[in-house]
């Protein structure tokens, strides 16, 4: 693997909102449509596509390593991951032979990112405690680890029965399968990435990205301390986007969409109404929103880039509110627009194909 410090890989985050009973498209619409941008993305040029698991009814996407393997027979080059995969809710043996499967079909092009979840849904539904949030993780993730790390494995933990030198098939076809590390901000999760040497994933939905720059130099401590190459290390961060031809369409078509789901969850977790101040702010120069015109947006990442060292940039696209042909335009527009103006500016070392 090449030094990754002069690379950015570009794609797509999405959660498939849905929202039948607000009017919005029916799950089985969605999950078809994001055949389709999965399809449009590769053949724009964009690295990776990412689909995050939930399990609400305003969300479709229970399974993405399913949707995920859907498109891997009609795809060629784009990497095809999780975004995230709630690991603490799950079984990491059935995680790996899923993804493993999805490695195989994709002829070595899926991805596993693990997180512990921004939703807690997920905790009752399969018969979790709560109270075991962050001892599940750090269980599972082990479990993980060691069966990508060996055919036969020999595991004790504390929530899962125990595997004792058994056989996980299949393998995957990369050696090894990615697996990167999803976290809000914590900085916990940020040395315990650079411990293990995994990549890490920010998600960065408001305030200043630059804030991240100090979990950036924590997780590259605890790496450089675990022995781990700093070159190799792989940072990303995945953001909300929207583009169109003029930043000032772009701002005006997306604000009551942000709103509306920001407002939505707000209602949930006790949060502040969302306002246009915030939503301006939020895509000013330095905010957190990638919403504009091509140049502009393209401008965005290159600064996220300078101050942070990514090596891969999300967008996360989506809300069933907004009609699908602006979804894929965007998509177009990343690939086709702000994807080359980025790897110009960057040089020659930026392009992965």
């Amino acid at each position: 693997m090449s030094d990754k410090a002069n690379t950015l890989e570009i794609g797509i985050s999405t959660f498939l909102h849905a929202d039948p009973e607000k009017g919005g498209v029916s799950h089985a619409e969605r999950l078809r449509q994001a055949i389709e941008e999965i399809q449009l993305a590769d053949q724009v040029g964009l690295d990776v596509f990412a689909i995050g698991e939930h399990h609400r009814i305003d969300y479709t996407s229970s399974s993405p390593a399913v949707i995920l393997a859907a498109a891997a027979a009609t795809t060629k080059n784009i990497r095809l991951s999780s975004a995230v995969t709630v690991l603490s809710s799950d079984d990491p043996v059935r995680v790996y032979q899923s993804f493993a499967t999805l490695d195989g079909l994709s002829n070595g092009r899926a991805e596993i990112m693990a997180g512990r979840g921004s939703f807690i849904e997920s905790f009752p539904l399969f018969g979790y405690d709560l109270k075991d949030y962050e001892e599940l993780f750090e269980d599972k993730l082990e479990l993980l680890l060691k069966i990508r790390a060996s055919e036969r494995v020999t595991w004790r933990g504390g929530h899962r029965p125990a595997i004792d030198n058994m056989g996980i098939y299949p393998r995957a076809v990369q050696q090894p399968l990615p697996v990167w590390i999803g976290t809000g901000g914590s900085p916990e999760s940020a040395i315990r990435a650079g411990l293990l040497g995994l990549p890490i994933v920010f998600s960065i939905l408001g305030g200043l990205p630059q804030r991240f720059a100090s979990l950036v130099e924590l997780y590259k401590e605890a790496a450089v301390k675990a022995g781990h190459d700093p070159n190799q290390l792989q940072i990303a961060t995945h953001s909300h986007g929207f583009i169109s031809d003029t930043t000032q369409e772009a701002s005006e078509r997306y604000y009551p969409v942000m709103a509306a789901q920001m407002n939505r969850i707000g209602r949930e977790r006790g949060w502040s109404p969302y306002t246009r101040d915030s939503y301006d702010a939020s895509c000013s120069l330095h905010g957190a929103l990638y919403v504009g015109d091509p140049e502009y947006v393209a401008e965005k990442i290159l600064l996220l880039h300078k101050n942070l060292g990514l090596t891969r940039f999300l967008m996360y696209v989506d809300f069933s509110t907004l009609p699908h042909r602006e979804l894929l335009r965007t998509i177009e527009l990343l690939g086709t627009k702000v994807a080359p103006i980025v790897r110009q500016e960057l040089g020659p070392s930026s392009i992965k194909r």
